[in-house]
């Protein structure tokens, strides 16, 4: 694949967007990550954060164009404290999209359509780029898995609680990706991209079910 989008997209008219559906994460946390909590105010176990995260887009769209179907792929990657900024991240758009749908994500996700995802903008210093790819996000029983090729091999799993038929849940939440979140560990977490080998097996993971929309809030 070649990276259709080495730096960040130019502000351009704001267009309305809305996506829902499911977002996946895996971090080099330890098992329970503290930002969904502190905020960012809390730094990562390790003092840095690195991750890889899924969507599934059940229903959306950007504009008139329609987004329902498709898949996204992320990697971040956060020196300190989350809310201090100078993330770094990239973007896998699922290779189905079209040419706007494709614009659009990309728009979505690098922060410049605003909304829910417009935070993006103030704290990525750096967009690595986003790529057209085989985006495969699925689910088997609790499993989620992500695949992008050999880029992002992923799958998490939510932690048992004592009823093990009932999620551990993190809820009312003010973390920015939904109020409510799934405390889980993957079971694999493999990123070989661009120039980053990472491996997150039995680290922590978060399972969330996502309502964004933009331009407004």
């Amino acid at each position: 694949m070649t990276t259709e989008t080495m730096s960040r997209p130019a502000p351009a008219a704001l267009t309305e967007w809305a996506i829902r559906g499911e977002l996946i994460l895996n971090c080099n946390c330890t098992v329970f990550c503290p930002c969904v909590v502190s905020l960012g105010n809390h730094p990562p176990t390790e003092g840095y954060c690195q991750a890889w995260a899924g969507v599934r887009i059940d229903s959306g769209h950007y504009g008139d164009e329609d987004l329902s179907g498709l898949n996204v792929g992320l990697l971040l990657e956060i020196p300190g404290l989350m809310a201090r900024g100078g993330w770094k991240a990239a973007a896998y758009i699922d290779e189905r999209a079209s040419d706007a749908a494709y614009d659009g994500l990309v728009a979505i996700f690098s922060g410049a359509a605003k909304g829910t995802t417009g935070l993006f903008s103030v704290l990525v210093a750096e967009f690595l780029g986003a790529e057209r790819a085989p985006v495969v996000f699925e689910t088997e029983g609790k499993a989620r898995r992500l695949m992008v090729g050999k880029k992002i091999q992923g799958e998490v799993v939510p932690v048992q609680g004592k009823e093990p038929d009932s999620e551990i849940v993190v809820t009312n939440t003010e973390y920015w990706m939904g109020p409510d979140i799934t405390v889980a560990t993957a079971t694999k977490g493999r990123v070989r991209a661009f120039g980053r080998v990472w491996d997150f097996d039995g680290r922590s993971a978060e399972i969330c079910q996502i309502d964004w929309k933009g331009p407004g809030r």
